[in-house]
């Protein structure tokens, strides 16, 4: 059964509180692999300045829930667990799903490249071992800033773009989404 978030916090993150939600969702994953012994899948959003948790990135992160969802009906893949988390960090999701970690892997890679909002998306796939499958595995570059064509993470090192240019990036991709009925 599906479950998707709904009101948000919009309270402000601190790096210690960000850094501990990190050390805190890495033991989770962990657990998680521990108790199902098969393919997780760690789904966040992708939310630039100190708010992780808004509206908007709730509707960002219930449009990824629905669309991993659908792929893995698609693809007959069996979602064994699942639990989707509300924190001031960011709304959170994991899958326990029965298919092969590199399968899982390259469809999610596709579907973060080609849905509207797929760049918004931090889909983390780890095997049952607990190793962390990159896009670096499959002999793909890092993303890209929304704004330009930098790296992602080379902008979010500088601050390269103003947080509101950012958000404005954002929400235009949710209306596109929300527009053509994507999944």
């Amino acid at each position: 059964m599906p479950m998707y978030l709904s009101s948000a916090s919009n309270a402000v993150v601190t790096l210690p509180q960000l850094l501990a939600s990190r050390d805190a969702r890495q033991k989770r994953q962990q657990e998680w692999l521990a108790r199902h012994a098969i393919t997780l899948i760690s789904f966040t959003v992708v939310a630039p300045g100190p708010v992780k948790d808004s509206v908007l990135t709730r509707r960002i992160f219930n449009h990824g829930l629905r669309a991993i969802r659908h792929l893995a009906e698609l693809s007959c893949w069996e979602i064994k667990h699942q639990n989707c988390l509300a924190q001031a960090t960011g709304p959170e999701a994991l899958l326990a799903i029965n298919a092969l970690p590199g399968a899982v892997k390259q469809a999610t890679i596709e579907l973060e490249q080609n849905h509207p909002l797929g760049r918004l998306w931090d889909i983390d796939i780890l095997t049952p071992q607990g190793e962390i499958l990159s896009r670096s595995d499959f002999a793909l570059p890092a993303r890209l800033c929304l704004l330009c064509e930098k790296t992602a993470a080379v902008c979010a090192r500088e601050q390269a773009h103003p947080f509101t240019e950012l958000t404005e990036r954002m929400e235009a991709l949710l209306n596109d989404a929300d527009n053509s009925g994507a999944r």
